[in-house]
């Protein structure tokens, strides 16, 4: 609980910045707006949570979303009948690519970085082999409704999110959750407690891949139709989880926390923007918050070893 505090400090600490620069920040509407807009990102750092803390990595997140969403355009092509079967498709598809990226890398041995990289990159060939770099279709009302709509004052992004967050928080609470830590904290150790550490690891990547098509729906309410639209979403993720206190290597950190890690990554880009700092600087601001993170990382690790010895 300790190593989470820090970022619910810098959290507030941001929210009450900018509502020092944009007074009707904190209103009801605006707020709203806010976590409205950042509901992709902190539901694909949840499930970028779960295989950080089993000892992995998922760099194929962003790549999937682009996919999700322009399969979807193609195939509903504005028909509101093929909503509901195209949606449950693109949920089916999230787990597959988390199942085929858990597989690879916990049977035939594959480094999770090597493993997901690679689902990045023919993913994206594929998006562009089929759309030529401009993806034809479109999205139906029905389908942008989620992404963009609201159930009276609340906006559906967030009573998703909200849903997402207790799936989460339950899942870690439970025996799978404990398993999970245990995997990634020492997976031999695991293993010979009898935990099925290839299994845990698999799971983790399926809730991943369930977490991209969620927030590709979103998205794709959202922001509409692109081929760039889940770019760079996986080094996102991955900047939420560490600086949420998450450490890189497993076996520690909590799923709120990474929540809370994109929240405050969207809110200090929106406070960016507010004071007209140019959006090319996001990923320099990312790759300095990873560095930091796994430097505070590395200093740390003298002292766990040291408590665990004692």
């Amino acid at each position: 609980m300790r190593r989470s505090l820090p970022i619910f400090v810098v959290l507030a600490l941001l929210l009450a910045a900018i509502a020092f620069v944009n007074p009707y920040f904190l209103e009801p509407p605006a707020f709203l707006a806010f976590v409205k807009r950042a509901a992709p990102l902190v539901i694909l750092a949840a499930g970028q949570y779960f295989v950080i803390v089993s000892g992995e990595f998922d760099l194929s997140v962003g790549s999937l979303v682009t996919a999700e969403v322009v399969i979807a355009a193609r195939l509903i092509d504005g028909s509101a009948e093929a909503t509901w079967p195209v949606l449950g498709l693109l949920i089916v598809v999230g787990v597959l690519v988390g199942l085929v990226n858990g597989v690879v890398t916990t049977l035939l041995r594959v480094p999770s970085f090597i493993t997901t990289l690679g689902t990045l990159l023919i993913l994206s060939g594929a998006i562009f082999l089929w759309t030529g770099g401009a993806p034809r279709g479109a999205l139906s009302e029905e389908f942008r409704a989620l992404g963009r709509g609201s159930l009276g004052p609340v906006p559906w992004s967030v009573l998703i999110l909200l849903a997402v967050a207790a799936a989460a928080v339950y899942a870690m609470r439970s025996r799978f959750g404990h398993t999970l830590i245990a995997t990634g904290d020492n997976d031999r150790a695991a293993a010979l407690s009898g935990v099925r550490v290839a299994r845990v690891r698999t799971a983790a990547f399926m809730i991943s891949g369930l977490s991209a098509a969620v927030a590709a729906i979103l998205l794709g309410g959202f922001a509409g139709v692109s081929a760039q639209v889940g770019q760079g979403l996986e080094f996102q993720a991955i900047t939420a989880v560490v600086l949420g206190g998450v450490v890189l290597g497993g076996g520690r950190g909590s799923v709120v926390a990474a929540m809370a890690g994109a929240l405050t990554l969207e809110a200090l880009f929106t406070l960016l923007n507010l004071y007209g700092v140019s959006g090319a600087l996001e990923p320099a601001v990312q790759g300095v918050i990873i560095i930091a993170a796994v430097a505070l990382g590395a200093l740390n690790l003298p002292r766990r070893r040291a408590a665990a010895v004692s």
